[in-house]
């Protein structure tokens, strides 16, 4: 507290609160503030009014002290959301989170993480080689790995069967419709069935290692990527998993049935959804990086080549999407106002510019849900009852080949060849240059599986309930 000097009475500069003798005019400390004489104060009630003055300065203090610190808490805060949610500072993508199989082996959907579902040189020539016969149609997608074939049947069942002989090695009852491709890596079998369970199994006997239980059907296919397992439900979730033990990492809503299977590139997980968005999240944490905008449901899975990812939408287009891309904050919402404002002619407002992510976009004017293989710079996909090459460089359509129904089953490509399943029975080899049929062989059912084509040997599923091993 401020000593007050012996005086009678005294008044109070009105700039830095200090006291002057009675009578002063101008303030002896400060610079030269002229001092009202009115109500001079005696020593006591000097003293007090000394003592509320530092209490005032105290509170002062600490409410500028206060205000500063809170701000400076804001700015970090917004500082690091944005590192957060907008850059990989905080948590950058593992480039290394990839997966190639070995060769001789097709362990997951579309052969690896990237769907790339392209392989080898060996070329089948449409001989049959032998038929497994289940209780039910089979859409699945079989998974080759070891000599073994894994695949899942409408009968409830997981097969493995022997990849040379065609003969059973062991089953596994689920409760309900098994669609879901199986994905195998480090001894397991990991896949999905309608009973909303996601499955893990010993791949050589079939026990069952552990269950992760889901509210919906669980027909997408699993990515595996390190020691985590990637799939949707139909409960709008996709969800990561430890591969060990099935506890959960972290789950991500995609606002409609995740049916789409995920794919996997240097650490950056993409899924297509239903809601009319595709997303890009990191692998890790789950933290959304990018949402596409598709504005119609993908039910594909993403295919991704040299860092560019490929949405095929369920009324025929293809989105090329920059895979590092990321959505700025409140992209969408923003946007939508700013299309309406510049529609409108609203004088100085630019025409806004395209989405983050946008490459190029195509539109083939036909149904699609077939996931596209892409080598060499073109892509290879199924459209409607069309099997359809376009060149990526110049979105020109290069061939087309029609079959005789939908073509829901996904191409392989091996060598010049490619492979791929139709819903009028037929197993197609097209030539991957000129668009010309090599060879066809006829099943006793529509095909909406994919083929997994291993050591010159393909792999296939009909709805007939048999799966097919073609050399």
């Amino acid at each position: 507290m401020r000593s007050t000097p012996e005086s009678e009475r005294w008044v109070i500069c009105p700039v830095c609160s200090k006291p002057n003798p009675e009578g002063t005019r101008f303030c002896e400390y400060c610079w030269g503030a002229a001092i009202s004489q009115d109500n001079p104060l005696t020593s006591e009630e000097l003293e007090r009014e000394l003592e509320r003055l530092e209490d005032r300065l105290k509170l002062r203090r600490k409410i500028k002290y206060g205000i500063v610190g809170v701000g400076a808490l804001a700015l970090i805060g917004i500082i690091l959301y944005s590192l957060f949610w907008f850059s990989d500072t905080i948590f950058k993508p593992p480039e290394e989170m990839n997966s190639d199989p070995l060769p001789g082996e097709w362990s997951m959907f579309r052969r690896n993480l990237s769907r790339s579902g392209s392989t080898g040189t060996e070329i089948p020539e449409g001989t049959l080689k032998w038929v497994f016969d289940t209780g039910g149609p089979i859409h699945s997608s079989p998974a080759v790995v070891n000599g073994s074939v894994y695949f899942g049947s409408r009968d409830y069942h997981l097969y493995a069967v022997n990849a040379e002989s065609g003969s059973e090695e062991w089953s596994y009852k689920t409760g309900s419709w098994v669609e879901s491709s199986p994905s195998v890596a480090g001894g397991k079998v990991f896949f999905g069935s309608n009973d909303g369970n996601c499955y893990t199994l010993d791949m050589n006997t079939g026990e069952e290692l552990w269950i992760f239980e889901t509210a919906f059907p669980v027909r997408s296919s699993p990515a595996i990527a390190n020691d985590r397992v990637y799939f949707g439900s139909d409960d709008y979730f996709l969800y990561c998993l430890d591969t060990s033990n099935g506890e959960l990492y972290w789950d991500f809503d995609s606002g409609s049935p995740a049916y789409s299977s995920p794919a996997v590139s240097n650490g950056i997980l993409y899924i297509g959804s239903g809601n009319g968005y595709s997303y890009a999240l990191n692998s890790m944490t789950g933290q959304r990086r990018l949402r596409y905008k598709t504005h119609y449901a993908v039910y594909s899975s993403p295919a991704i080549s040299e860092g560019t990812v490929y949405f095929t939408t369920t009324n025929g287009i293809i989105s090329a999407v920059d895979g590092k891309a990321r959505t700025m904050w409140r992209e969408h919402e923003i946007k939508h106002w700013w299309v309406q404002v510049w529609a409108a002619g609203v004088p100085g407002i630019p025409k806004p510019p395209p989405q983050s992510g946008f490459v190029w976009s195509l539109s083939l004017r036909r149904p699609q849900t077939s996931t596209p293989v892409i080598k060499n710079g073109v892509m290879y996909l199924g459209s409607d009852d069309l099997v359809v090459a376009i060149d990526i460089e110049t979105q020109e359509t290069i061939w087309e080949f029609k079959t005789g129904g939908n073509v829901r089953s996904s191409p392989a490509l091996i060598d010049s060849v490619l492979i791929v399943g139709s819903e009028d029975g037929k197993l197609y080899a097209i030539n991957a240059e000129t668009g010309e049929k090599v060879w066809d062989y006829q099943t006793g059912g529509k095909i909406s599986s994919s083929p997994a084509v291993v050591d010159g040997v393909v792999y296939i599923g009909s709805f007939d309930g048999k799966l097919y091993a073609i050399e």
